[in-house]
Formats: structure tokens, sequence, C-alpha cells
């Protein structure tokens, strides 16, 4: 069942979009900022209250690449492997970044404080190779600073 602030939130929604259908993914979003992910018990309340099935919610879910339909880590760092990044320097920024935090593309770490995913694309191809962390973008990040940058997150 959602919480009540999550009910609100996904209400007051609704005022903007012309069915409630078109709110799945701000729903999505809304219960992730909540719960931290969306499991099937999430996608089975935002169906209960946008009259759309688990399934439907699940299929815009996978494809939105930033809705999380496993736990994460309290920070999720999101490196680009688009081909401006890949050309700018991607392989070694991402062999520093998981190896600075002992795990691999698609792991959290020990202590849950960081999972590490890749995204197709941060939209920083002027300024690769890009990294996000929650939502503060890095450009020009080279491996050399990703201990002055991991530092700003506990």
């Amino acid at each position: 069942m959602l919480a009540p602030e999550e009910r609100q939130e996904i209400e007051a929604e609704l005022a903007r979009y012309p069915t409630r259908r078109a709110v799945c993914i701000e729903a999505l979003k809304v219960v992730q900022r909540h719960r931290g992910w969306v499991s099937d018990e999430g996608l089975q309340d935002i169906g209960d209250a946008l009259d759309m099935t688990r399934e439907e919610l699940d299929g815009v879910a996978t494809f939105y690449n930033l809705v999380f339909r496993k736990p994460v880590g309290r920070h999720v760092a999101l490196i680009c492997d688009s081909v401006s990044c890949w050309i700018m320097g991607y392989e070694k920024l991402c062999q520093g970044l998981t190896s600075r935090l002992k795990v691999s593309l698609g792991e959290t770490t020990a202590d849950n404080r960081f999972t590490v995913l890749p995204i197709v694309c941060l939209g920083a191809c002027d300024h690769a190779p890009a990294l996000m962390i929650d939502d503060d973008l890095y450009r020009d990040v080279e491996p050399g600073q990703l201990d002055g940058v991991l530092e700003n997150y506990k």
C-alpha cells in the first residue's frame, strides 16, 4: 500500500497529466525516492493507484534506466559509457572507480554506500568522460579526481 506521503505526491502529479496512466513514470520516481528502489510490491501499489497492471509498470520501469528494480546503495554512481566517454577515457575512469570502491559494475559496496551502474549517456559528450552521483554531474573526470569526488558522499 502506498504511504500517505507517496499517495499525496502522486495525486499532486495527476493534476498535470491528461490521464492517470500518464503519471506512471512520476509515480515510479516518487516510490523510489521514498523506498530507495521499486520492488514488485511497489509496482503493485502504483498499479492500484493508477489502474495499471504490475506488468505494464514493469515494462516502463525496466525501459527507464533511472528506475532501480533492485536495492541500491545510499548513493548511485552512474558512469557514462557512451561513445564520447569511451574515446575520452571511460575505461580508465571505470577501472579507477570500481577498484577504489572494490566492486564491479552493477554491484553495491559492502558498506551499502555506493552502487556503481553504467548508463548509456549523461548528455555531457562535450565534457567526457562523465560521472553522475545521485543528482551531481561530474564532467571531464580524471581517475585521479575520484577520491575527492567520493569524499562528498557519506
